[in-house]
């Protein structure tokens, strides 16, 4: 099982790696800095939730698992 803590800091790691990456597809898609961040720091914040919860479930799922 994996705890909280770990599903926490994987959560955070992925969202700063999708945050840079969305930075550059607002900027190549609008041209602006200000409007790609913008764009790039509201999509990481709902990414960064649904992955948390996302990662709960399959926590608490035994399906597939060797124990």
């Amino acid at each position: 099982m994996e705890t909280r803590a770990r599903t926490l800091v994987k959560s955070v790691l992925w969202t700063l790696l999708g945050l840079v990456v969305m930075i550059g597809v607002g900027f190549a898609f609008t041209g602006s800095l200000m409007v790609g961040g913008g764009m790039a720091v509201i999509n990481a914040a709902l990414g960064f939730v649904t992955y948390l919860v996302y990662e709960r479930v399959w926590a608490g799922i035994r399906w597939g698992r060797h124990v």
